[in-house]
């Protein structure tokens, strides 16, 4: 689209040209204005079943968004229902836990706590369990601190187009609408942005990074940095490694054509107790089992059907087996040691004898590492400690590390798990259908483990990554931080900060902690941590902290009271190239179907959305085999306003 064409048509669409009558312009610009959607789902949404009739078993691997979305429709449709969540809580990355600091207990989560009114399918979750909405306030606005320029503030967005793009102008020390209309090379690649169509949008731009899509358009710098690149960074992936088609539907989806605009509620609670305990609640009433603690590590098929599913359970399972090099152990410590089918050993030395435990942390899973420090034992995804035997001595586990027995096998090492002879190799649960719904990680080592011989299935599975490690680092702090405005801020340009959560502003007991002691809580987030600036825990804490005092100075001379640091790496990756290749809901396998935010699908969803959009696309699947009427999937538009 050439500019004089874009100019045209852009004063077409919001009826600015000259001569138009007021009433017209009116007209013009309700007609264009982005609407919801229900998305076009095989079969239709309005046949069908209310309800299944007779007994139909489904097992849903996996607690987070996209299992708890699946399990609930399923369950109320009649089917029954077993939930499987290797975790010892639901939620996924809206899991939390209690913290013991100060004195006081404190409820700790992973920070992801902002809510888009386009978040149609999961609120319509939320609703479903009986989410009450006074867990929720509305954002008051969305300020961006730069390293190198002002601040930019922008507050609540009109919801009609193209007065919301226009808002964002306006209210921007950087941005003017002269600046992108002289910039005929730039305007096209902006232009795109209204332009999104999946279909030719993934053909075209898959295969580069948003970041070269910016520079071979010539993006105006002032957008790119203003705006752009802070958003972007975002989708916890950067914007050198993003996908530009990926970008184009996340902007799609979070704006430009979404009648909901940049509005977002946050939580005034936290997650686990406002959100996920509600859905749990909901699962339980509706008769779903709920299996926490277990981990399904094989899917059994027969023919072209799956037949069950082989879970772990902490008290057994597949044996666990390890052989080494007594040279390989160090004299003083422990060393972290992985088996074939990549379970985390930590083996050390125990006076003239070894010591070895299960190196999963016993609170959701992660890898634990050795703790030179402490001797111990230190979890990075939640700040769990163990002491040297394996005991929990501070942080949300409450069981201590499975030993294991070491024996002297000639001149090799046998690690294996304690107690475990004459264990079977987990329960079978039977299935007449499967939703695998875990993340990333969880869903390839599951695909690996089944020897499926679906090669290509197994491919597309295999080839699925995670995003650059992100680090949450929450500070109990003995003073106010008085310049602040705002409960959140987006930070750009610094090398690990990207947002900062002021939590004594907006969340309980936070708030009450602050008003009692004069202190506050804030949180910083490193949302994907290039390979370049991975360090150690202590170098990267030091780091955040110093862009801290740089952004809001007088915490310099604070006093940090308590301080929590947690580091991992579960979110998907969304790179050039990626998706052509992802798997989509459906299998090879005609009763096993897929949910997660990283399953390919055509709809405009992201993030959090695509995790509950597509645990009810998988409920969907089911419910066309057994004739039961679908649940209806609202989206915001398909295509953008000038595609």
């Amino acid at each position: 689209m050439e500019r004089r064409e874009f100019i045209k048509k852009m004063l077409k669409r919001t009826a600015i040209g000259a001569g138009v009558a007021t009433a017209g312009a009116a007209g013009l610009v309700g007609y264009y204005q982005p609407r919801k959607e229900f998305y076009d789902q095989p079969g239709g949404t309005t046949g069908g079943k209310d309800r299944l009739e007779g007994q139909k078993k489904v097992v849903v691997i996996g607690g987070g968004l996209a299992g708890i979305s699946s399990a609930l429709e399923l369950a109320r449709k009649g089917f029954e229902v077993t939930l499987v969540e290797s975790s010892a809580s639901l939620g996924g990355k809206l899991t939390g836990w209690d913290l013991d600091a100060l004195g006081e207990r404190f409820p700790v989560e992973h920070g992801f706590h902002g809510f888009f009114d386009q978040y149609y399918n999961l609120n319509e979750i939320f609703a479903s369990a009986g989410v009450k909405q006074e867990v929720f306030s509305s954002a008051p606005g969305y300020p961006v601190i730069f390293k190198n320029f002002p601040e930019e503030i922008f507050g609540q967005t009109p919801k009609l187009f193209p007065l919301n793009v226009l808002s964002i102008i306006v209210q921007s020390k950087r941005l003017d609408m002269a600046a992108f209309l002289k910039n005929a090379k730039g305007l096209l690649s902006t232009v795109e942005l209204f332009r999104y169509q999946y279909d030719k949008t993934f053909r075209k731009y898959d295969g580069i990074d948003f970041m070269t899509y910016c520079r071979r358009g010539d993006t105006l710098k002032a957008f790119v940095d203003t705006v752009l690149h802070p958003f972007a960074d975002a989708t916890m992936n950067r914007m050198e490694v993003l996908s530009a088609a990926e970008a184009l539907r996340y902007f799609h989806f979070y704006f430009m054509s979404s009648p909901e605009g940049l509005a977002f509620r946050i939580t005034n609670r936290d997650c686990m107790s406002a959100l996920i305990t509600p859905l749990e609640v909901r699962l339980k009433e509706l008769g779903v089992t709920l299996r926490k603690g277990n981990t399904a590590r094989r899917i059994i098929v027969s023919g072209e059907r799956v037949s069950g599913v082989v879970v772990e359970s902490p008290e057994g399972g597949n044996p666990l087996m390890l052989h080494l090099d007594p040279a390989a152990v160090p004299q003083t410590s422990f060393a972290a040691f992985t088996t074939a089918d990549g379970v985390p050993v930590m083996v050390g030395r125990n006076g003239s004898g070894y010591a070895a435990y299960d190196g999963r942390c016993t609170h959701m899973g992660c890898p634990v590492t050795p703790d030179a420090k402490s001797g111990g034992f230190l979890c990075p995804c939640h700040a769990g400690r163990f002491d040297a035997s394996g005991n929990p001595v501070s942080g949300p586990p409450k069981a201590p590390l499975a030993p294991l027995a070491v024996t002297l096998e000639g001149k090799r090492l046998v690690v294996k798990q304690a107690g475990t002879a004459g264990k079977g190799a987990g329960e079978v649960i039977a299935c007449d259908y499967c939703v695998l719904a875990s993340n990333v990680r969880g869903t390839r080592e599951l695909v690996k483990g089944s020897l499926l011989n679906r090669p290509e299935f197994e491919s597309q599975v295999d080839a699925l990554g995670e995003a650059d490690p992100y680090a949450v680092f929450r500070l109990w702090l003995d003073r106010p931080l008085a310049s602040s405005e705002f409960p959140f801020y987006t930070v750009s340009g610094y090398t690990y900060t990207d947002s900062i959560s002021i939590y004594s502003d907006f969340q309980e007991p936070f708030i009450s902690w602050a008003t009692k002691t004069g202190g506050c809580v804030i949180e910083l987030h490193a949302y994907a941590i290039a390979p370049g600036d991975i360090r150690p825990e202590a170098e990267i804490r030091a780091a955040m902290l110093q862009e801290l005092h740089t952004i809001f100075p007088e915490t310099v001379k604070a006093v940090i009271r308590h301080e929590l640091f947690m580091q991992q790496s579960n979110f998907s990756r969304w790179a050039p190239g990626d998706h052509a290749h992802r798997p989509g809901i459906e299998t090879p396998f005609s009763n096993l179907f897929l949910a997660g935010d990283w399953v390919r699908v055509d709809a405009p969803v992201f993030l959090m959305e695509a995790s509950a959009f597509t645990g009810r696309m998988a409920a969907n699947a089911i419910f066309r085999q057994e004739s039961v009427m679908q649940v209806p999937l609202p989206i915001v538009p398909m295509q953008g306003l000038f595609a």
